[in-house]
């Protein structure tokens, strides 16, 4: 119905259009809006193909629409109004609607001038709306371990993801056990040869089953894994993901793929040389993941062994700290029967502080060393994938050269036969298709893999150097708490007589009885042994048996601070012979130019 018709509305009689507030109130019929304005959906375009080739395949972009004849001028407007009740009737008899539609065909370029400016907004809106797709993420926390023994522990964590495959966005309190995480890796592995897919972490460390340290570990590097796997864009959007996730009662792979190669054939490819490798990088890559993970397991293998020795002085020590407190009981001696007491317990301590420094030598870098060899044999074998992958390709573009020269020598024949020449052109084609899928498929690999190898080594790089300071850091507080141990039996040892324990020596000639002091090596000015002062915030500011407290910067002179900018060796700051106008307490420092200056002025 033609509202613009019905100038004397009863219910409006003489007021204005009810359609005054529309944009285009003076239009005279409604008609059908274009489908440039509106959206089919808000969901932005499936389309599989880019905004280039949109047109080749069926797709027709919004800016390539044009606006219906609504939008006229002003005057045309003006002129529909008031001729609005005559478009029924023929346009012969009608002569003002003739010249209407006159003056419509002879402004055509006006029209489309306005045409191409009026509807930019909603095309705008449309590209804003293209351009603004969601980001898709999937992220996993791991909330929780569950563990029995020495059984394989149970993970529990949370999902959050607006990927359209789930059938929701968070998944609470998601339990698997972690063989299931190897599963998934095993799957993903295979599925995706264009991806690095790092190695699951083992489900217990060498700090001990049970401890606190091994928890807090195993959840630290199954949350790596997952942040890993998760981040990857390839790795979330596969199939196997959702079923990960959203399964009820465990977890066992629906899809089960295996590796390009396999067994003996796998064995017999890698002996020969690489194929030809037009991307240099890659290329280079292999060889050096190759070296990277002997080179780690043969690390990881030393550590182990060296581990094991820690372990065994430990147990000889305390033994030997056993036999010395045994000794005791026959000395008559009373200073030296103390002496010995107390040095078997020092002994047994320091036996007890080798130990649990193997234990963290193992911990902090044997357990990287292993993850890491294992994860870089699994970029190998993926980089290994790929070599196997461009030699189907080749093989695959050699058929179809040797299936072209067949159907060129069997069109130069001279007897021709149906069913051979179907034959021909049908094999032709399932080899032309199977080399452009694998020139496809070589593309996308190359593609994705010079990215990933460059994020996997900037990722073990971080890990490997992490790996190293904890354990120099470990190791540095191992030492110190076994020094501050042992400086707890030197009172006992130099009261052994009043001239310092040393008259037992079978020295004829002793110094003057000295004052001995009681300070110990590990004071706020550093290390006396070694004279170098403290850095703050070095995370070895913890006090150990034996007492030493927090760091600080003191005890640098401006003289040292000067030598020290012109590029010298930082000279001892010591408080023991190597600063002049020493105090006199200060003489019986550890040191080693106090050391060397009494072992000068001393005779055996």
């Amino acid at each position: 119905m033609d509202y613009s018709a019905l100038p004397n509305d009863p219910e409006h009689p003489g007021g204005p259009s009810p359609w005054a507030s529309s944009p285009q109130h003076n239009r005279t019929s409604f008609v059908h809006p274009p489908t440039s304005e509106i959206p089919s959906s808000p969901l932005p375009s499936q389309s599989p193909y880019g905004e280039e080739s949109a047109q080749d395949h069926g797709y027709i972009s919004e800016s390539d629409t044009t606006r219906p004849t609504e939008t006229s001028t002003p005057s045309h407007v003006a002129e529909n109004g008031e001729q609005a009740h005559r478009q029924r009737e023929p346009a012969q008899s009608n002569p003002s609607y003739a010249t209407q539609d006159q003056q419509q065909h002879t402004h055509p370029q006006g029209q489309q001038e306005h045409q191409r400016h009026e509807p930019q907004r909603y095309h705008h809106a449309a590209r804003q709306q293209r351009q603004h797709q969601p980001q898709y993420k999937l992220q996993a926390k791991i909330t929780g371990l569950e563990r029995t023994g020495r059984k394989d522990p149970i993970l529990r964590f949370d999902v959050y993801t607006n990927l359209p495959k789930f059938r929701t966005t968070q998944f609470r309190d998601v339990r698997r056990m972690h063989s299931e995480f190897v599963k998934l890796a095993e799957h993903l592995i295979s599925a995706n040869p264009e991806a690095f897919v790092p190695a699951v972490p083992p489900p217990l460390t060498s700090a001990g089953v049970g401890t606190d340290e091994d928890e807090a570990r195993v959840k630290a590097s199954l949350q790596r894994w997952l942040n890993v796997v998760c981040g990857n864009d390839i790795l979330m959007r596969d199939e196997e993901m959702v079923f990960f996730v959203e399964s009820d009662f465990g977890y066992s792979p629906v899809v089960r793929r295996k590796q390009p190669a396999t067994g003996v054939r796998r064995k017999v490819i890698k002996q020969f040389a690489p194929p030809p490798d037009d991307t240099p990088e890659l290329a280079a890559a292999r060889p050096i993941v190759k070296q990277f993970y002997l080179g780690t397991m043969e690390a990881g293998q030393k550590v182990e062994k060296v581990v094991k020795s820690r372990r065994s002085l430990g147990l000889a020590e305390s033994d030997l700290g056993v036999k010395f407190a045994a000794m005791h009981a026959q000395e008559t001696h009373p200073g030296l029967s103390t002496a010995y007491r107390k040095l078997g317990k020092v002994i047994q301590a320091t036996g007890d502080y080798h130990a649990a420094q193997g234990t963290a030598e193992a911990t902090t870098l044997g357990d990287p060393l292993a993850y890491h060899s294992n994860d870089a044999f699994i970029v190998k074998e993926t980089l290994t994938n790929r070599h196997i992958l461009i030699r189907d390709l080749l093989a695959a573009q050699a058929t179809t050269r040797s299936k072209l020269s067949a159907a060129d020598r069997l069109k130069a024949s001279s007897s021709v036969k149906r069913d051979k020449v179907d034959e021909a052109i049908a094999a032709l084609d399932e080899a032309r298709s199977h080399e452009t899928y694998l020139i496809q498929k070589t593309q996308r690999v190359t593609a994705n893999l010079l990215q990933e190898q460059r994020k996997w080594f900037a990722r073990s790089t971080l890990d490997m150097r992490a790996a190293l300071r904890e354990y120099v850091v470990r190791q540095i507080e191992a030492e110190r708490r076994t020094l501050a141990t042992l400086e707890q039996v030197r009172p006992d040892i130099r009261a052994i007589d009043g001239t310092g324990g040393l008259s037992r020596l079978g020295r004829e000639a002793h110094p003057a009885q000295r004052r001995a002091s009681l300070a110990s090596s590990q004071g706020p000015r550093g290390d006396s042994w070694s004279g170098v002062p403290r850095r703050t915030g070095d995370g070895l500011n913890r006090s150990v048996s034996g007492g030493f407290g927090g760091l600080s910067g003191v005890g640098v002179s401006e003289a040292d601070e000067e030598e020290e900018g012109k590029g010298g060796r930082k000279r001892s700051v010591s408080g023991a012979g190597s600063l002049k106008g020493v105090a006199e307490e200060d003489e019986d420092r550890v040191d080693a130019r106090n050391a060397a200056s009494r072992l000068a002025t001393t005779t055996f």
